[in-house]
């Protein structure tokens, strides 16, 4: 029986993590991994510099991470002292001509710069790109229709909705053994910017990178019921009863239906882990401990001898 990590010392996590490591790593070489980094993993600086290590190992080991971070603490923060509020919609922040100016700088000149400069402290090779750099996001204004009233559609500005990924800019970079590092920007047909919502970004961007695993990072340790009860797993039909219960709400939403669109077009396991935890994205990737949510396309009834070993969905 595997030991919950979060009673274990570190010298013990990074013996947990090299004994039984190997198997993966052999699995995963040459592999991408698409991470959505966000919530405390980005704010404390402990959790921030075990981040980079972490993402420098994946790379090290020969496994290909790609990185795309939020940054709503700090967007707010940026807003706040411009005397602005923020004002979310079905999980999607309204964003106004002002809002996405410091949404800009913010998430492409403050957070992005600050992840890439870990990364590289950190003794890897990262590069920042947003949507516009080598046509990567090309995107349009998104219409929200209301989840209880398909009548009713809301007007949230600046907010992007993904209508084609060019992968080109961030393949060419993973040859040359760069990590990517992607705010979730995307530019329109007449150059305007939009504002995108970064689970959305990192759930696309897996599907057209066959990406191996999608790793999302949140400030829960996964999808919990109305009990505050872990959910391992969840399929189409339990979302479904989730959202309209209530249990699934708010920002919640987007994070989960771009993990089921990803699950259902080939990206081999999506997960939703704590990023509160100091390595936890290593502990899912290289040890036998399943952590979060686990999104599958079809329900998960019993796992084959090789789905356990590489914590997958059954195909």
């Amino acid at each position: 029986m595997n030991a919950d990590p979060s009673t274990l010392s570190a010298p013990d996590v990074k013996a947990q993590i090299l004994a039984q490591a190997l198997p993966y790593i052999r699995k995963f070489h040459g592999k991408t991994m698409v991470i959505k980094y966000g919530g405390n993993a980005m704010t404390d600086p402990a959790l921030q510099a075990a981040f980079a290590e972490d993402v420098v190992l994946l790379k090290l080991v020969g496994i290909n991470p790609v990185v795309v971070h939020g940054g709503g603490p700090q967007i707010e923060a940026a807003l706040a002292r411009l005397g602005k509020q923020g004002h979310f919609i079905q999980g999607m922040r309204v964003t106004d001509a002002e809002t996405m100016e410091v949404v800009e700088w913010v998430l492409a000149g403050e957070v992005q710069q600050d992840i890439v400069g870990l990364i590289n402290q950190a003794g890897g090779k990262a590069v920042g790109l947003t949507g516009r750099d080598g046509g990567l996001i090309r995107a349009r204004k998104l219409r929200m229709v209301d989840q209880k009233d398909p009548a009713i559609e809301h007007d949230v500005g600046l907010v992007g909705d993904i209508e084609q990924i060019d992968p080109g800019v961030v393949k060419a970079l993973q040859d040359d053994q760069f990590i990517p590092v992607v705010s979730p920007i995307g530019f329109g047909a007449h150059n305007e910017s939009y504002n995108i919502n970064a689970d959305v970004v990192a759930a696309r961007l897996a599907m057209v990178l066959q990406a191996e695993k999608l790793l999302m990072l949140t400030n829960i340790p996964g999808v919990l019921d109305q009990n505050g009860q872990l959910l391992p797993e969840l399929t189409p039909a339990r979302i479904d009863e989730l959202v309209r219960d209530g249990t699934i709400s708010g920002g919640m939403i987007p994070k989960i239906s771009g993990a089921l669109d990803a699950a259902r077009s080939g990206v081999n396991a999506v997960h939703i882990i704590d990023g509160r935890l100091p390595h936890s994205m290593l502990l899912e990737v290289l040890t036998d401990q399943a952590f979060g949510t686990m999104i599958c396309s079809e329900p998960v009834n019993e796992f084959s001898a090789s789905e356990q070993v590489a914590k997958t969905c059954p195909i």
